[in-house]
């Protein structure tokens, strides 16, 4: 990406001003324009520069969604559904103005159906709120980016997060959604049956479509049964092929890992010091497995015998829930750890995914890259799945720092697609990804505009994300 990229678009400046006035007379206090609020919602967690919404608008449900569009629609005014803001690479900006519709107080648990496995929430409950609503049920919903992010966010990126090698991504794990298009009605795209050969798959359209072809009013949810046993545990490697190799050989031999996370020595190094870890600075698999304790104690035993193939340090597992979370708790907070490394820069994060076998042949490339140019950049990595994420710290009132760090994410990207893989396993294209999506998928681009021109043929469901218009 270039940060000259991101730049502003056209303005409905007359659009704009009717649908402040109309919005303000509706909803009063639950519609704000204040520039405090309108900067928190055009937050960033990268160093994408914010371009603030001229409005902010709760609702409280799906008619007051509807409202919401029918106004935007008649005035041409762009509209930005918003969760919690912890997307990483733009996609709650505005750069064409507009209104940000705030979800938070659509967080209500609508229906469990326990016999089922399955559960429909609206948009704005977090994926943390959503299991503790669960626990009593004796279900959990497994999908974990590393935010507390809200399940509307979640299905609109497409998210992931450490489970996602056994129980797969939020494509996996939608059954269904109602969603307020351009025409301002509701619509549901399927009901709860676990399988459907009825016309177009619409929950796919929609889940991964980053808000940019109507606003989700509900979501129906895959739910798993939280396991009879949870054990996890940590190895430390000479090198980092050495880890991936690990990883490979493990998913390769079929053995049911839940979670099977790389962090190298330098993220190790950032996550001892940020929570309190003691680990040697070497890369690290964290693993988890799921399941009864003899299915257990066999994974972890198979899975340490494939570790000590590649000199790993002993593998010590733990079925002990504080311990765990402590793990895992460190793991999630990667990000912030990272920023300790140096807190006077800035971070860029950034992710690619590649097929399983040539994960370590991108993840070595990628650490040499890094020591070749002189970069702080920690990777850490939802490794099961082939998917790694870089945590590229660096001066953004540097240009020529700036530029390091653009022509090192060029080449990241450029790396993955060659070896196969996608410029994001996870994160989203945003603004941020727009020019690697078209070295991607090229001319399959003209057939999302397709898709975008008829579902949206006003261009308001926040514009300038995933491709240009």
């Amino acid at each position: 990406m270039a940060l000259k990229a991101i730049r502003a678009g056209i303005r409905n400046e007359t659009g704009i001003t009717a649908a402040l006035r109309l919005l303000g007379e509706r909803f009063g206090d639950r519609f704000q324009t204040g520039e405090a609020i309108r900067a928190q919602h055009a937050h960033t967690t990268t160093y994408i520069p914010a371009q603030l919404p001229d409005g902010v608008v709760y609702p409280d449900d799906a008619t007051e969604v509807e409202a919401i569009v029918a106004i935007a629609s008649e005035h041409g005014v762009p509209l930005i559904a918003f969760g919690t803001g912890s997307s990483l690479e733009g996609h709650v900006n505005a750069p064409h103005g507009g209104i940000s519709v705030d979800m938070s107080r659509m967080d209500k648990v609508l229906e469990v159906n326990a016999s089922d496995f399955d559960c429909t929430v609206q948009p704005g409950i977090t994926r943390e709120a959503l299991n503790i609503y669960l626990r009593d049920t004796g279900l959990f919903f497994p999908i974990d980016p590393g935010a507390n992010a809200s399940i509307g966010g979640m299905a609109s990126t497409r998210a992931s997060g450490t489970n996602a090698v056994r129980y797969g991504t939020m494509k996996d794990n939608v059954l269904a959604v109602t969603a307020v298009t351009a025409g301002g009605k509701e619509i549901r795209t399927a009901h709860r049956a676990k399988k459907s050969s009825a016309g177009y798959d619409l929950t796919r359209l929609f889940v991964g479509a980053e808000g940019t072809l109507g606003i989700l009013t509900s979501i129906t949810l895959k739910l798993q049964g939280i396991p009879e046993l949870i054990a996890g545990g940590v190895c430390s490697f000479p090198s980092v092929g050495d880890a991936c190799n690990t990883v490979i050989l493990t998913i390769q031999s079929g053995i049911p890992v839940a979670r099977i996370e790389l962090l190298d020595a330098l993220q190790m190094k950032a996550s001892n010091a940020y929570s309190g870890l003691a680990f040697p600075e070497a890369p690290t698999l964290f693993v988890e497995f799921h399941g009864n304790a003899e299915s257990v104690a066999l994974q972890s035993k198979q899975f340490a015998e494939i570790a000590a193939e590649f000199g790993s340090s002993e593998f010590k597992w733990t079925a002990n829930t504080e311990e765990r979370n402590a793990l895992w708790k460190a793991r999630h907070n990667a990000y912030w750890a990272q920023k300790s490394l140096a807190p006077g820069l800035a971070i860029l994060s950034t992710d690619v995914c590649v097929p399983i076998s040539r994960l370590a042949d991108c993840v070595e490339a990628t650490h040499e890259d890094i020591a070749a140019h002189g970069l702080i950049a920690p990777i850490v990595g939802h490794a099961g799945d082939g998917n790694f994420h870089v945590g590229l710290l660096f001066d953004d009132k540097d240009d020529a720092d700036i530029a390091k760090a653009e022509a090192f994410v060029a080449r990241l990207n450029g790396r993955a697609l060659e070896m196969d893989g996608t410029c994001t396993g996870e994160h989203g294209i945003g603004q941020g990804k727009m020019p690697f999506l078209q070295d991607e998928l090229g001319d399959a681009l003209d057939l999302m505009r397709q898709v975008k021109r008829a579902l949206d043929p006003g261009n308001i469901f926040n514009p300038g994300k995933i491709f240009a218009m």
